[in-house]
């Protein structure tokens, strides 16, 4: 008898993060490696969020804080989700946790029973169904389409409900397309989902920010105020503020499940360290103006990506609404034979045969569920971005 729990056989590693340890491996050993697979930004956090940090520390908030977050940060996203979104929490509504992904693993412990289905459009960010298959979940993925701009389709979801439905995932801007859906696209999925009472929404915003070409972001209960009573709206400082690492997420929804979430907080991490609150505080209270600077630097290395890239032969790819991916078909190279020899069968040797031969580092769409793509990030300067682009060209042409 193994020592280790059986739950843990149901998921795996995450894929992103091991792209990212092999490209710094490959870097340690000496190879010459471009990394395009982390999900974060390039920039610094502002001047202005770490020092309000740095007050903090010396003001001596440094002791434990409630599990739900102090509130002072849950005043500040009470306050966000009026001003951006038009939506009315009190801050007895709102939860933080550690990082988006502590708030959907809480959210997920706290209300799935073993048998219990999440549908997840794909493709989709990895950790959504192996946090649901820890607690017994059942993923149930809806395939999204490429000539559907990668978005889940009305007469899908529909489909996809049973009585067993507990949760429908959405994100947007997404991981790993950067799809986004308009105002009319959320508004056809939550016409269905007003007929299926007993399915919840987790709205996963986190790349709200990031959005180009005058894109207009709206979030489902600002669609349909109905479903608000059965709705986890989740966001947090990661991408638009460039604080990966402070670990800092957040929802609003209904007080009993918040009230759940945090009781599972409060005897697990207790809560996200005090001064990273205090930091997302300034973030969300203070100057704002750098989001939209660092968006259209995004935008212009997604367009400098976007059409690199479409000058690969055998690769394709559209042009996303947001967040700082693009998920290329390699439809175009499968079944062709790469300079070690080896016939290329599917996305996943296509990125294995693509870090060997020009050490480019992308994550296959295997990973989030929809073939044959891979996903770059391109959160990084247009210096790696162009040479990677030109790397990946190199090496579809040397393809036979």
């Amino acid at each position: 008898m193994s020592f280790i729990a059986d739950r843990l056989s149901a998921i795996k590693p995450s894929p992103t993060i091991a792209v990212t340890q092999k490209a710094a491996e490959l870097k340690a050993a000496g190879r010459d490696v471009i990394g395009l697979g982390a999900g974060e930004p390039d920039f610094d956090t502002p001047e202005h969020i770490k020092t309000a940090a740095a007050v903090a520390m010396a003001a001596g908030k440094t002791k434990y804080t409630p599990p739900a977050g102090t509130l002072d940060l849950r005043q500040a996203i009470a306050a966000k989700f009026k001003r951006e979104n038009g939506l009315d929490y009190t801050p007895d509504q709102i939860t933080v946790g550690v990082g988006g992904k502590g708030v959907i693993f809480n959210a997920f412990m706290a209300t799935i029973n073993p048998g219990d289905e999440v549908v997840i459009p794909a493709p989709y960010w990895v950790s959504y169904p192996d946090i649901a298959l820890m607690f017994g979940g059942v993923p149930v993925f809806v395939p999204c389409a490429e000539e559907h701009g990668f978005k889940l389709q009305p007469a899908d979801l529909e489909r996809a409900i049973t009585p067993k439905t507990k949760w429908l995932v959405l994100n947007s801007p997404s991981n790993p397309t950067g799809a986004a859906y308009s105002e009319a696209e959320l508004k056809a999925l939550t016409d269905v989902l007003l007929r299926h009472p007993h399915v919840w929404i987790m709205s996963d915003d986190m790349y709200e920010h990031l959005i180009y070409d005058g894109f207009k972001f709206t979030t489902p209960v600002q669609v349909e105020p109905k479903l608000k009573d059965r709705t986890l709206t989740m966001n947090g400082v990661s991408k638009a503020y460039a604080m990966t690492g402070w670990r800092v997420g957040y929802a609003a929804g209904p007080l009993p499940l918040i009230k759940a979430i945090n009781m599972i907080q409060s005897q697990s991490v207790s809560h996200t360290a005090s001064i990273s609150q205090a930091a997302a505080v300034e973030a969300l209270n203070g100057p704002q103006d750098f989001i939209p600077k660092n968006a259209e630097i995004f935008k212009a290395r997604r367009d400098l990506v976007v059409g690199l890239l479409n000058q690969c032969p055998g690769i394709t790819c559209r042009t996303p609404e947001g967040a700082f991916y693009v998920y290329p078909s390699c439809a175009g190279v499968i079944g062709k034979t790469a300079p070690s020899g080896k016939v290329i069968g599917n996305d996943s040797e296509f990125v294995s045969e693509l870090l060997e031969a020009e050490g480019v580092a992308v994550v296959q769409g295997a990973a989030f569920g929809l073939e044959p793509h891979f996903r770059i990030s391109y959160a990084t300067s247009t210096e790696a971005l162009t040479k990677a682009c030109e790397r990946i060209k190199r090496f579809c042409e040397s393809l036979r």
